[in-house]
């Protein structure tokens, strides 16, 4: 059984599962399960079942943030994660937005600080960390409007209702493709070639000390309950591993803009520990928290 909780989480993990289930010889069914606290609902029913290996979890950066939301009492280790990539951020604005780079929105902004509102699925996301440290980074202060998903912050900006979104380039590439946006610069450290030839540049280049922190990653994949024994882990590894190499993970990541990772285990536990590090104490420093990182153990990021 495979819980999920739907939008990229799903779709990635649909694909990787469908090749893992070939070499694992087992039928993997997909059971969506939205909602709580930054998904706490799929996380909390997969780590009640027992740690046999039958049960998995999709999960992704934003997942990291559920124990200082008050969606459960957890630090991310109780997982043993299986990374299978990302999507970089882009910054966007309307097909007729009167900023055509990011120069244009950074003078804009300076002239009237405050005034431009940008939009994002998540208080204390990826997506909002990057236009924190892009505040930081040009001097300016652009309001951040969180909604509750990539796609109506995606649709807020077409409306005119903010003026700008930060979400992945796999959320927004149809969106781009059909002239509903137009992107302005990418929030990592290299520009990016669409499949339709065009180039959006990396933010890095006016602002050289977005480097520090740049990329937030995404980090979309599975886990399985970290008490599981060695046994279960590695042949969930050698499955991951030839799923990741599989032509088909390759190409469909290629289509929908996804940067493979295949990071597992202690690696991908690492990275996620990063991730909940920098999400957590960002929500303390914005107020944002309802449970202390301190008083989950949760180290200050370096």
């Amino acid at each position: 059984m495979f819980g999920l909780f739907g939008g990229g989480t799903d779709a990635v993990n649909r694909v990787v599962m469908a090749e893992m289930a070939k070499e694992l010889g087992v039928r993997i069914n997909v059971t969506n399960k939205a909602g709580g606290v930054s998904g706490s609902i799929g996380m909390s029913s997969t780590l009640r079942k027992r740690p046999d290996g039958y049960n998995l979890v999709g999960i992704a950066s934003s997942n990291v943030s559920a124990a200082v939301n008050g969606g459960w009492k957890e630090k991310f280790d109780v997982w043993y994660p299986f990374i299978v990539g990302s999507s970089p951020d882009v910054l966007s604005v309307k097909a007729d937005s009167p900023y055509h780079s990011l120069a244009d929105l950074v003078a804009a902004a300076k002239n009237s600080p405050g005034s431009l509102r940008v939009g994002a699925g998540g208080l204390g996301s990826n997506h909002h960390l990057h236009l924190m440290e892009l505040n930081k980074a040009a001097g300016i202060d652009m309001s951040f409007i969180p909604y509750p998903g990539s796609a109506p912050s995606q649709t807020a900006t077409i409306t005119g209702e903010v003026d700008l979104v930060i979400t992945s380039m796999a959320e927004q590439a149809q969106l781009i493709r059909g002239n509903k946006l137009r992107p302005l610069a990418m929030l990592h450290p290299e520009k990016f070639k669409m499949q339709d030839g065009r180039e959006i540049p990396s933010a890095i280049v006016d602002f050289p000390e977005l480097s520090k922190h740049l990329p937030i990653s995404q980090a979309i994949g599975f886990a399985v309950n970290n008490k599981a024994s060695a046994e279960v882990k590695r042949q969930l590894a050698d499955a991951f591993k030839k799923a990741m190499n599989s032509q088909e993970v390759k190409n469909w990541a290629h289509l929908n803009y996804y940067q493979l990772s295949g990071e597992y285990g202690e690696a991908a536990q690492q990275s996620f520990s990063r991730l909940e590090s920098l999400f957590a104490w960002s929500l303390e420093a914005l107020n944002a928290n309802k449970v202390s990182p301190e008083s989950l153990n949760i180290a200050r990021p370096n």
